[in-house]
């Protein structure tokens, strides 16, 4: 197996953890209202304080994964997921699952800023096509957590199911514990001079702007659809969920393809594209009078989603191939503004 191979599967498996913790407040949010018997502002908290959170990670794991490489950091972060999904399920205090949702958050924005670093150094040719193969597995995460959590809640707890998926998480987090990753690139210290030189890159910063509004749509659809659907439409949880899964499930099928278009076709275009798809199925959701329609909508939506991250990571990992992580933390912190937002 080449030497690129293993720390690529390791950022897959990363990913695959982030997209759990994403979704993580949109699957068991219903459940949680219930518990604590929460009103719209305590659960929108909990809303905020997740993006909240990922934005904090995005911020700093840039230097740390330039300054120390990437083995710690992926380690305690999957860790720290872990433990906070057991707090969630012991917690008897609103403010323990504020607490545990805010960390989910930090480690959340440590692992996926961390894997889209590390994917665009071990990439040397067709980063986007990489990166975008690496969404797949954001959409793998993202997908398995409330789509087990629908089936497997008619038959058992919503803890049990949290349960057995923070004991799933152990073996990734062996998987970062056996692997070998790149050494540290700014080991003797960070250059601040081309650090603050990226703040004058228009390019970079008009895109990691555009990406700033699609993310706060991206991030009312991810922690506000079960919601909208069953006090607005009515519907059962498991067709709420469905509707959250219809979302991860085109941003999936749209970024396995991107993995091979992107490798072919102009990337800017792709993404123009993109935008236009996403317009189209917002219409398509105001217009929605039956079930089908709203999961046809949401399945598009995703799709639309998909190229935004793929196509401006590979620029910027090309771009400042040196400190790629502090570069990757400045995108990122603008994009989970724009979901805080």
């Amino acid at each position: 197996m080449k030497k690129n191979n293993l720390p690529f599967l390791a950022a897959c498996f990363g990913m695959f953890i982030f997209g759990i913790a994403m979704l993580s407040l949109g699957t068991i949010n219903t459940f949680l209202v219930g518990k604590f018997n929460l009103n719209l502002i305590e659960a929108g908290s909990l809303a905020s304080l997740l993006p909240f959170g990922i934005l904090i990670g995005s911020l700093f794991f840039g230097p740390i994964v330039d300054r120390f490489g990437y083995k710690l950091l992926l380690i305690i972060s999957t860790l720290f997921i872990i433990a906070t999904l057991f707090l969630i399920v012991k917690a008897e205090s609103f403010r323990l699952i504020q607490l545990a949702f805010f960390i989910i958050g930090i480690s959340g924005g440590f692992l996926n800023g961390s894997t889209n670093a590390l994917a665009a150094d071990v990439s040397a040719q067709n980063k986007s096509a990489k990166l975008s193969l690496l969404g797949v597995f954001y959409g793998i995460g993202a997908l398995s957590f409330p789509l087990i959590t629908g089936v497997f809640t008619k038959y058992y707890s919503y803890q049990s199911v949290i349960l057995g998926t923070g004991i799933f998480l152990v073996l990734p987090l062996l998987f970062f514990t056996l692997t070998s990753f790149p050494p540290p690139k700014q080991e003797q210290g960070i250059p601040i001079k081309k650090v603050f030189s990226m703040f004058k890159d228009k390019v970079l910063i008009l895109f990691s702007f555009v990406l700033f509004f699609q993310s706060a749509i991206e991030g009312i659809s991810n922690n506000w659809t079960t919601t909208y659907l069953k006090d607005v439409h009515g519907f059962a949880d498991n067709k709420a969920l469905l509707s959250l899964t219809m979302i991860i499930i085109g941003m999936t099928v749209a970024r396995l393809i991107l993995s091979f278009v992107l490798s072919k076709m102009k990337a800017i275009k792709v993404f123009a594209l993109s935008c236009i798809l996403i317009a189209l199925s917002v219409l398509g959701l105001q217009f929605s009078v039956s079930i089908w329609m709203v999961w046809v909508s949401y399945f598009f939506l995703g799709m639309g989603f998909a190229s935004g991250f793929p196509v401006i990571l590979g620029y910027v990992g090309e771009r400042y191939a040196d400190l790629s992580g502090i570069a990757f933390s400045l995108r990122w912190s603008l994009h989970f503004l724009g979901i805080l937002s």
